[in-house]
């Protein structure tokens, strides 16, 4: 994995989220008590973020070797510069409430999604991503996998794929995803899509496709899912969803955006091809538009 920016920059708190469902009840105790307000979590000394979060010294300082630092007074600068970013002083919280307004509405979900699309970008794996394109750029086949939501962001990368000339196919049936997964051999590449990382339908299809020797790939938001445990690369995206959005928009842009950087990256492996491979399906269509 590439090394993430500096601590203090906006991935330690998107690292935090990815983290947040392999940390243990008291642990993910400080993490509300950090994502909640990260400039007044700065302020607070070792023991006061500790009784805030109804736990022990101990654990806070777990919490912070958790997030790659060597101890708690570097938790509250990393803390204090991610509270002083020039968006967490207008950020609006993203959870819908009853007596939200059309504008707060429209606030909320435009800052989640802007958000996700400009996390994604400052934390995605760049070796990762390189190491993908490049395993696509020479398969034979690209397999996706992709359930509900998920599915919608399959598609679009199978669209990508397919208008460069890769052989690339978008399975959203379980039963198909693994049969196809079944016929899959060394130098093809299966790609595993799921934001919770927990959809067992494409962990089962992405670990069969893995068996047969085919190069693995997750696109998820939690690293540390049972879904990227099966990958030999993982992409991470940064999605915030509430549970009455789950499934929302920030997550698939989300995604999204990393199938925009993945298919770029695949086309300039051969960018001559790829260029005329566009061209051509253009041409393809063209008398399908009504001109005006």
């Amino acid at each position: 994995m590439t090394s993430s920016p500096a601590d203090g920059s906006p991935s330690l708190l998107v690292r935090l989220r990815g983290l947040r469902p392999s940390l243990s009840p008291a642990e993910d105790r400080v993490a509300e008590q950090v994502l909640a307000d990260p400039g007044a979590a700065s302020d607070l000394t070792i023991s006061e973020l500790a009784v805030a979060a109804s736990t022990s010294e101990t654990t806070v300082l777990r919490f912070c070797k958790r997030l790659g630092l060597r101890g708690y007074p570097q938790l509250r600068l990393a803390l204090a510069a991610a509270g002083a970013g020039p968006r967490s002083a207008t950020a609006p919280s993203t959870d819908i409430s009853a007596g939200d307004s059309v504008d707060d509405v429209i606030t909320k979900v435009a800052f989640a999604d802007a958000s996700a699309v400009e996390e994604t970008a400052q934390t995605i794996d760049r070796d990762a991503l390189s190491a993908t394109a490049a395993a696509i750029a020479a398969a034979g086949r690209v397999d996706v996998y992709g359930i509900g939501a998920s599915a919608l962001v399959g598609m679009d990368l199978q669209q990508k794929l397919h208008r460069i000339g890769s052989m690339c196919f978008s399975w959203n049936d379980p039963h198909i995803a693994l049969t196809s997964a079944t016929l899959l051999r060394p130098g093809d590449v299966a790609i595993g899509i799921s934001h919770s990382g927990t959809t067992t339908e494409t962990i089962e299809a992405l670990a069969l496709a893995r068996e047969r020797g085919a190069t693995t790939v997750a696109l998820t938001n939690f690293p540390l899912s049972r879904l990227a445990a099966d990958a030999d690369h993982v992409l991470a995206t940064a999605a915030r969803e509430s549970s009455l959005r789950s499934g929302a928009t920030a997550s698939r842009i989300a995604a999204l955006t990393v199938v925009d950087c993945l298919y770029i990256a695949v086309a300039q492996h051969d960018l001559p091809r790829a260029e005329e491979a566009v061209e051509g399906t253009r041409r393809a269509v063209a008398g399908h538009h009504v001109r005006h």
